[in-house]
């Protein structure tokens, strides 16, 4: 019973055979919650059956679920490696009882898994029940059962505040009073008088082990508590925590979870990890913590960018290798100790070993890209000059700049300036940051209204039906007509306008696929639809513009897809599934889809990647999709629980989310779950070409791609093309390739020919221009036009009649193409001292509209304004002479 996979099995298995379902950990990115960065606790799958939104097919249910906590309420990120017992990512079991049982049963379950079934020294253990507040009274029904069923006596049932024995998940939502079981680590008797208190140097003190939350209030944005429709129950227990006491360590660090990642770190860093509190074994503990956020994000398809989560991935990441790099590993690590977390929890969670490659490619490339930049960040962090006698504060100006230009996250300079002696002026990044913030966004006014009407339309219907699986055109009454963000009860032509129904054939935009056009037609009226979406899930509404007659709330109507477009859409959408498959077959497993758009007109389609393909890789994955369109195997779906789909091989992509039953398509020998439409046959594609592979973000690449007669229309188009170019150079399709390269092969022999000219042109050209010199002084100068205008010819004639004159200043100017003009200043030097070329190229160049720099010796500008270029090389005699 001491591995943590074994604790793992033990809570869930008790739970199974009483009764609960036993369900796999969800999606540490939430569901249809807005308030939430990440799933942050294990009863966030379950929130919508909790406050009856959603149902499930039973009253029980037992999960291990991940969980992330580093942004919100509950952070914990400046606490990680510093305590025994925070963590950014952990896991937590739980028992949820969604109308059920009580607090009773609760209870007894939770005092016979922990004290019978897993062991635990009941001596050890005392709990804490709500003892009220406020207009809240205290939950003395759980002070009587733990005294009937577990036997405690009073002195061990604490009496605690709403701050500690009344739970709730955010600002909003499910809550209610708590009882919390805790353990007293250390020899001897446990101690009361320490409870409250961590275990300290002598390893005394207290840990909570397991929160029993009785679930009875909803509570609303105003603080108002409402009652659940029925009392549930929500319990979490930290995995690791329970780890501690079944393997007898105090720090959850030297765990089976954590503590082979911390060794490994050491093995890396060529140091010893002694578990104490010194700089060195946190940072260890910190990248053991990150590299399992980093390897779980990652698998979920969290990739690290500035957008909301992916920033969240990257300062945890950054943080990660800052540690490493104080420990001094100058080379690249994290991907070791992520990949690390993937044999470790990849049998419990197989989306880590799916993603092994995937992982590993993100990381390294991640760490790379940041260490480029960490080196030149701490030099301008470490250059700032601190102002005399001011307090060490960093100005929110320059943490700013270390944050946008340099990657730095302000957590991160928090960390660097508590090493540092110094503090950051947060108030005053805050305020850069908003600048920023407010240049870049965009207008959302009117939005809330608008969606709040849709979500008053769907609250009336609860789900529309989708016909469109079977046929492209149905019968139906309009259940909402939308015009101007408001809810009316007609249409007339010329409107624009939404049309709601209670079915439809008609797709709406999702899971990358484009919405349907069409028609709805009333007798004579008729509306095109451009478009449908689906503002609220389960919501389709048809967008367009009422071309013909008026239409009425509850007024029958035909709705009708527009066969060719969605037949278009058909074909490419069936074919990003066979890109898929080629992708991950030609490229690597890591090649995963992180998103796509299909529509009638071509495919994008984007995928995990750090390099560009190559035309033979191009080349190798048309081939390979039109080999299974050649095949014309027809396309089968099959519904089915997400277990099942799983085990037959399917898979999805890192954007969408399922429910516990899933559209699972088969296309050759593609398997993916999808809810979009396909075509019948792969031979309806008809064929596939790829018309671009591009760069899109970090570790994201994008292509583009045609199907069927679009795909006909781009080779026709390139056939035209090519054409036109053999006709120009007098030959055939396919000879313009050698036609085209002999051109260019004589075009070079002619630049070199024009290039060896102009040497001979600047030779000669020198002498006759040294005749216009002047003395002044001890020095010769000379500022005239020239007619080489190539920058390199320019500069071999200035450097002739600077030594031919010297000790000279000369400054040549010469007119370019497109009005443009060129000049250049030479100084000798034993002359730098007095007269500086930079400088006198910057007066110059101002009076043709210019501008321009260079060195003490040698400087070159350029102008607007050839009409003032003989006044500009002029102007040299006045600066020098004068």
């Amino acid at each position: 019973m001491n591995k943590s996979s074994d604790i793992r099995n033990a809570f869930r298995n008790y739970f199974g055979q009483r009764g609960h379902q036993i369900v796999p950990s969800g999606s540490l990115i939430p569901q249809n919650d807005p308030t939430l960065i990440f799933v942050n606790a294990g009863m966030v799958p379950f929130k919508d059956v909790f406050t009856g939104q959603d149902s499930r097919p039973y009253k029980r249910a037992t999960s291990s679920q991940k969980c992330i906590r580093i942004s919100g309420k509950h952070n914990d990120l400046e606490n990680v490696g510093v305590t025994a017992r925070h963590h950014t990512f952990f896991e937590m079991l739980g028992n949820f009882s969604f109308g059920d049982y009580f607090k009773e049963a609760a209870i007894a379950y939770a005092w016979e898994l922990i004290t019978k079934e897993l062991g635990v020294d009941k001596n050890r253990l005392v709990v804490t029940v709500f003892g009220g507040e406020k207009s809240l009274p205290a939950d003395e029904e759980a002070a009587v059962l733990w005294s009937k069923i577990a036997g405690l006596p009073k002195e061990r049932i604490l009496r605690c505040g709403a701050a500690d024995n009344f739970w709730q998940m955010g600002d909003t939502g499910p809550c209610g009073p708590c009882t919390e079981i805790h353990y007293f680590f250390g020899d001897g008797t446990p101690d009361l008088s320490l409870f409250g208190k961590e275990p300290g140097a002598d390893g005394r003190g207290w840990v909570e082990l397991w929160n029993l939350v009785f679930m009875q209030f909803d509570r609303q944005k105003d603080g108002t508590l409402n009652k659940l429709p029925a009392p549930s129950i929500d319990t979490g227990a930290g995995l690791e925590r329970l780890a501690c006491v079944l393997q007898n360590v105090v720090s959850n660090y030297d765990t089976d979870l954590l503590r082979p990642i911390v060794d490994l770190t050491a093995q890396i860093s060529k140091k010893k990890y002694t578990g104490t509190l010194g700089a060195d074994d946190v940072s260890m503990r910190v990248i053991a913590d990150h590299a399992r956020t980093t390897a779980f994000l990652i698998a979920e398809g969290v990739f690290p960018d500035r957008a909301e989560r992916e920033y969240v991935l990257r300062r945890v990441m950054r943080r990660a290798i800052r540690h490493g790099q104080r420990l001094g590993i100058e080379r690249p690590f994290l991907h070791e100790c992520a990949l690390s977390v993937v044999d470790r929890m990849g049998d419990e969670y197989p989306e880590l070993r799916e993603r092994r490659a995937l992982i590993d490619e993100v990381t390294q490339q991640e760490e790379v890209r940041f260490r480029q930049t960490l080196k030149r960040g701490l030099e301008r962090l470490h250059g700032y000059s601190w102002p005399s006698g001011a307090a060490r504060v960093l100005p929110g100006e320059v943490a700013f700049e270390l944050y946008d230009t340099y990657g730095f996250p302000l957590d991160l300079q928090e960390v660097i300036g508590r090493e540092g002696g110094f503090d950051i002026d947060k108030p005053g990044f805050d305020r850069e940051l908003e600048k920023a913030r407010e240049r870049s966004a965009g207008s959302k006014v009117g939005e809330e209204a608008v969606e709040g009407v849709y979500r008053a339309v769907s609250a009336e219907l609860v789900e529309v039906k989708f016909l469109g699986y079977e046929r492209e055109q149905g019968e139906d009454k309009i259940a909402a007509l939308i015009s101007g963000g408001k809810l009316v009860e007609r249409l007339q032509a010329g409107d624009e306008a939404e049309i709601v129904t209670t079915q439809t054939p008609f797709y709406g935009e999702s899971g990358g696929q484009m919405g349907d056009a069409g028609v709805i037609r009333a007798g004579t009226a008729s509306f095109a639809v451009s478009e449908t979406h689906k503002p609220v899930a389960g919501l389709f509404v048809h967008k367009g513009k009422v071309t013909a007659g008026t239409f009425e709330k509850g007024a029958v109507v035909i709705l009708e897809v527009d066969h060719a477009l969605r037949s278009a859409t058909r074909r490419n959408h069936s074919a990003t599934h066979l890109l898929h498959l080629a992708l991950r077959a030609v490229v690597g497993q890591h090649a995963m889809q992180k998103g796509s758009l299909v529509g009638p007109q071509r495919l994008r389609f984007d995928y995990s990647a750090a390099a560009p393909l190559t035309a033979a890789q191009i080349a190798q994955i048309e081939r390979m999709v039109n080999e299974r369109v050649l095949s014309n195997v027809p396309v089968t779906t099959d519904v089915l629980p997400m277990a099942e789909a799983k085990q037959k091989g399917a898979i999805g992509i890192f954007e969408e989310k399922y429910g516990e039953v899933v559209r699972m398509l088969r296309i050759a020998d593609s398997i993916e779950l999808c809810g979009g439409t396909h075509v019948a046959a792969t031979g309806d594609i008809g064929t596939f070409k790829v018309l671009s592979d591009s760069g899109l973000a970090a570790g994201v690449r994008r292509i583009e791609a045609v199907t069927g007669l679009n795909a006909l229309a781009y080779t026709q188009q390139l056939e035209h093309e090519l054409g036109q170019t053999a006709e120009l150079v007098k030959g055939s399709l396919f000879t313009t390739h050698e036609k085209v390269e002999k051109l260019l092969a004589q075009r070079k022999d002619l630049e070199r020919e024009i290039a060896q000219l102009q040497k001979k042109l600047v030779s000669g050209g020198s002498r006759d221009l040294a005749a216009g010199a002047r003395k002044v002084g001890d020095l010769t100068v000379l500022g005239t036009l020239v007619d080489v205008a190539d920058p390199v010819a320019l500069r071999e004639l200035a450097d002739q009649l600077r030594d031919k004159l010297a000790p000279s200043v000369i400054v040549l100017g010469a007119k370019a193409a497109e009005d443009k003009v060129v000049l250049i200043c030479t100084v000798s030097k034993e002359l730098t001292g007095r007269f500086k070329a930079g400088q006198l190229i910057k007066e110059i160049a101002a009076i043709v509209g210019g501008g321009g720099g260079g060195r003490p010796d040698f400087a070159q500008a350029g102008g607007s304004d050839p009409s003032k270029l003989e006044e500009a090389v002029q102007r040299v005699y006045g600066l020098v002479g004068g």
